[in-house]
């Protein structure tokens, strides 16, 4: 849930640090804090609390074109300022901020302290600065370091460092925790979370699992842990500004819920044919005959996808009479279920990062079973890793609070229910297009 900006450019990245922060807030956080190069050194500002607070801290740092900056909520130690990210090794050089957790950092620690290293927070986050610290002593540049110290790593991660030794340059990391690449004109950013991005550009690059973004002003370089170049071609953000705005509702919670007739009449665009009475989805066509064909439904899931999916359940063993499991994402993978030769594998994600979710499906991609996802977010990490799948077209969902999301899992639910039905032969002409009037 914490939140992650970065920024290196021609602008105030101060300014841009906080505006990007805020676009964060909604995720819910305990504590704030930015880091950037100013007068030959790396200069941390933190605060418990909120980002307006920190706002007030920033006010006399001097001007700076490249930082980083960060929410958090607190696992390891209290929400203090110590506590609080960016982290520094001990000579202040190096600076950090991360998403995940590191499993192993206690281990980590104790030997760093026999090294000489000195902590001074709670964090296993601090950590990863001192690894860096620790493998830059022959002369490294940031990007090799980091790589050298997340072999060391076991756990997730979504990492971004600067060093006041090379000012010109941001390092980020990813596994387990999404992190996208923001490409302007002389400038780039990385994020947590595209909406902290769109206002500055609408290209972008989404880090894979165990790769990493080498950026500088005018360029964004990848590689992967074992130092591979890795080519990928940008994405565009296709919702707007506004989408992550309130529009003038209190809160998001309720513009969402507005927004549901929308979202909804999204979800089933070009996906009915009244003359067939049937529903048509792209991304499931090249697997249809195996989707209908299917002797069981395993469905898996986190939270509301999940209640969902408990919904899908019920629709789709009443009508298209194929035996359909729940599972909870964070329990599926740990019971070694048992997955047989004619069993399908649903995925479903708001986010499509959803940590247990990509478990699940990583599990069952081993036991040699397709698996197709529900997802909201193009280009996410479930989205990327399923067999086949659909997008559910909800926008952008700020809320915490589920709704409209939920209310197009539905949608496309009784979207595939209206195929499987249909093409098994369990539902007529007429039933189709008499659902299809209802809808």
């Amino acid at each position: 849930m914490c939140g992650i900006v970065g920024y290196i450019g021609e602008k105030d990245a101060c300014g841009i640090l906080v505006q990007g922060l805020k676009q964060l807030e909604y995720r819910g956080y305990d504590s704030a804090g930015v880091a950037v190069f100013a007068d030959s050194r790396i200069q941390v500002s933190k605060t418990p609390g909120k980002v307006s607070e920190l706002e007030k801290l920033l006010v006399n740092v001097p001007a700076s074109k490249i930082g980083i900056g960060h929410t958090r909520w607190a696992t390891h130690g209290e929400p203090t300022i110590v506590n609080a990210h960016p982290h520094t090794d001990c000579t202040g050089d190096i600076a950090i901020i991360h998403n995940g957790i590191i499993e192993n950092y206690a281990a980590l620690k104790t030997k760093l302290i026999s090294m000489g290293h000195h902590f001074k927070s709670q964090t296993d986050t601090e950590v990863l600065a001192h690894l860096i610290e620790e493998f830059r002593t022959d002369g490294d540049s940031l990007d090799i370091a980091l790589r050298r110290a997340l072999k060391e790593v076991d756990g997730t991660f979504g990492v971004v460092a600067m060093s006041a030794t090379e000012p010109d340059l941001l390092v980020a990391a990813r596994r387990g925790s999404p992190l996208v690449i923001g490409l302007g004109e002389a400038e780039n950013l990385v994020a947590s979370d595209a909406s902290a991005l769109v206002k500055h550009t609408r290209e972008v690059i989404y880090l894979h699992d165990n790769e990493i973004a080498i950026l500088t002003r005018g360029n964004v370089s990848l590689k992967n842990l074992d130092d591979e170049v890795v080519e990928r071609e940008a994405e565009h953000l296709s919702f707007d500004v506004e989408q992550i705005e309130k529009g003038g509702y209190p809160h998001f919670m309720l513009k969402e819920i507005h927004e549901q007739p929308d979202t909804v009449l999204n979800a089933m665009r070009g996906r009915l044919l009244r003359d067939v009475g049937i529903s048509n989805m792209g991304g499931l066509r090249d697997v249809e005959e195996r989707i209908t064909g299917a002797k069981r439904f395993v469905i898996t899931a986190c939270g509301t996808s999940w209640h969902a999916a408990l919904v899908g359940k019920h629709i789709i063993e009443q009508c298209a009479r194929i035996p359909v499991e729940v599972d909870y994402a964070s329990e599926f993978r740990y019971r070694k279920p048992i997955l047989q030769n004619g069993d399908i594998v649903w995925t479903i994600s708001q986010s499509g990062e959803t940590a247990d979710t990509l478990a699940a499906l990583r599990e069952a991609r081993s036991n040699n079973v397709p698996v197709y996802g529900i997802v909201n977010v193009v280009g996410s990490t479930i989205a990327r890793e399923s067999d086949a799948g659909v997008y559910i077209h909800a926008g952008p969902e700020i809320g915490v609070a589920s709704t409209k999301a939920f209310t197009s899992q539905l949608a496309v639910l009784n979207l595939i229910n209206l195929l499987v039905s249909r093409k098994k032969g369990m539902m007529d002409l007429q039933q189709g297009r008499a659902i299809i009037d209802e809808m």
